[in-house]
């Protein structure tokens, strides 16, 4: 597999459809849910890395490939560590048991893209 395929293909596939979605016509809900994602992910009481780790356990327990791959996207770029990741891969099949396995190695193999190509 060429390096970062996976990576790229994503993003070009979640901006895409993403600003599609926002061109739609009547999609007020959609737009407020977005920003109400954005919102909740900013620094507050809890850093911004560890509630974007809260969102890769949940989206792992909720086996949500996209959202998994999201949330490894803002871990990486909040200089999130290979280590900590795998902690939080512990978490999440613990809490999800094991129908979590297969969502972890995919979620492997997405952070190991986004560490040897150093992209974002």
């Amino acid at each position: 597999m060429n390096s970062n395929n996976k990576v790229e293909a994503f993003n070009r596939y979640r901006t895409a459809m993403n600003e599609r979605m926002m061109q739609a016509p009547n999609n007020k809900i959609i737009k407020r849910i977005y920003s109400i994602d954005t919102l909740t992910y900013q620094d507050g009481a809890l850093s911004e890395k560890t509630k974007e780790l809260l969102g890769l356990v949940a989206s792992m327990v909720l086996r949500c490939d996209d959202c998994i791959s999201y949330h490894l996207q803002q871990c990486y770029q909040l200089g999130v560590t290979t280590e900590e990741i795998m902690e939080v891969f512990g978490v999440a099949n613990l809490v999800g048991g094991t129908i979590v396995i297969p969502h972890t190695r995919r979620a492997l193999e997405f952070w190991d893209e986004l560490s040897e190509s150093g992209k974002t």
